[in-house]
């Protein structure tokens, strides 16, 4: 099923942001690993093109799992729902959603959700 242009209360929001929640952390994780266990900066710079290869691919599966559940991802860990009127925001690691920007506006232009 293909949720791209679904629109969400700010329930239903709510309701989808404990798996968003989850599929983020993950995928941080993921990353924060790989790059752990990385002991050297020689081996850092030896290996930078697997490493960014691998945290492409991490941060793409993230995307795409994101995405199925009909948000819109807008940068690096930071999700998008679609309220009909501009977006409901979230950034990861914050622990609800309680921002609202306009379409036009962007993250920059978040304002709380009373």
């Amino acid at each position: 099923m293909d949720d791209s242009s679904r629109t969400f209360s700010y329930r239903e929001a709510i309701s989808t942001l404990p798996l968003v929640h989850q599929l983020t952390h993950a995928a941080v994780s993921q990353i924060e690993a790989l790059f752990n266990r990385v002991q050297s900066r020689e081996e850092m710079e030896r290996r930078q093109d697997e490493l960014q290869l691998s945290m492409d691919t991490i941060v793409r599966q993230w995307t795409l799992e994101v995405t199925k559940l009909g948000c819109e991802v807008k940068g690096l860990w930071l999700v998008d729902w679609d309220s009909g009127d501009g977006y409901y925001c979230w950034r990861y690691p914050e622990s609800t959603i309680s921002f609202f920007h306009a379409y036009e506006d962007g993250f920059a232009g978040r304002v709380p959700i009373n």
